[in-house]
């Protein structure tokens, strides 16, 4: 550490690696021992601090109490002492060292010198998402299924509206960051990485989620969800899901849908298909079970077929052919035209 009236600013008389090391005093939330709490000092290179020797007129070891902040007048001199040797602090001058999160709005609400962070943010903000949009169609009853319209919807606006000084802000030299914003009726927290992904916590309580890259959620026990609005879910890839993968007994997707709403599956191109690799496939329909196909109607079945019906009506404009070993009809009356 470079100490004020006591070294020189001189590189060459007195080089940086020939000065004596600091220790830093920690606040109460670090127990300055095994690594438990606040660890390490987040002081850099230039950072101006406030210390005594604690050897005294020796000055061999300097003990830092605390950082000065301040309004720098000029960048760092990488050549001199007392400067930044790496020339990156201070990233701003003549402006306080206060970070641009905590100090950006005035009382009036207009902007002055934005953290960078926060126009990124509003112009990657993302919107006009669509949800699933379902057709009207035509049963085979001649009834209307009607149509489940899809709408977008989008990330919420960007609730930042600090005013000085209520917002606490913390920043890493790589650009982490963390705000707990308390502005009056405008408090909110603020968790970002670097690379863009975070969350953000609105007044009202609404959450925001971005996730930049990929992501993993891996739960050793029971996850339950209540969620007492709609839910919309737009994937721009595949979407799997495996249940019961160990094969335990009772492990069932099961599915319930309340009174008056429907079941709509909609395959814009591609194929609805089915299959129990062991297994039956059972339907029971409440009401009528309609059927409507645009194109021909095969069934093999490798076993019997057995229909019960009260009547049947066939209408077949062409011909009907039967290809059987056997046909026996039993019916009274019957009447074939």
């Amino acid at each position: 550490m470079r100490c004020i009236g006591i070294h020189t600013d001189n590189k060459t008389d007195l080089p940086t690696a020939d000065l004596p090391w600091a220790q830093c005093i920690m606040p109460v939330t670090g127990a300055s021992i095994s690594g438990v709490g606040e660890s390490p000092s987040a002081l850099l290179e230039g950072s101006w601090v406030f210390g005594y020797f604690r050897d005294g007129e020796a000055m061999q070891e300097p003990v830092v109490l605390g950082s000065i902040p301040g309004r720098p007048f000029e960048l760092a001199n990488k050549d001199k002492g007392f400067y930044d040797p790496n020339g990156v602090y201070p990233r701003h001058i003549d402006e306080v060292d206060t970070n641009r999160l905590a100090v950006n709005l005035k009382e009036d609400g207009s902007e002055t010198n934005p953290h960078l962070s926060l126009p990124l943010r509003r112009a990657t903000r993302i919107t006009g998402v669509a949800t699933a949009d379902f057709n009207t169609v035509e049963a085979a009853d001649d009834s209307i299924v009607e149509a489940s319209d899809g709408d977008t919807f989008d990330q919420p606006e960007i609730p930042y509206a600090t005013v000085y000084p209520y917002n606490k802000v913390m920043e890493t030299e790589s650009g982490h960051l963390v705000e707990y914003d308390d502005t009056p009726e405008h408090e909110r927290i603020h968790l970002r990485h670097k690379t863009g992904t975070s969350f953000e916590i609105h007044p009202d309580g609404t959450k925001t989620d971005i996730i930049k890259g990929d992501q993993y959620t891996f739960t050793g026990g029971k996850r339950q969800e209540l969620i007492e609005g709609n839910k919309d879910l737009t994937i721009n890839g595949r979407h799997k899901i495996y249940i019961n993968k160990d094969g335990a007994t009772n492990n069932h997707y099961d599915l319930q849908i309340g009174p008056n709403a429907n079941i709509n599956i909609q395959v814009d191109k591609g194929n609805i298909n089915m299959v129990t690799v062991d297994g039956n496939i059972n339907v029971n329909s409440g009401g009528d079970y309609n059927v409507k196909v645009g194109g021909n109607f095969t069934m093999a079945v490798e076993g019997n077929i057995i229909e019960s019906a009260q009547t049947q009506t066939t209408n077949i404009n062409g011909e009907v052919e039967i290809n059987a070993g056997e046909v026996d009809i039993n019916a009274v009356p019957i009447n074939l035209n």
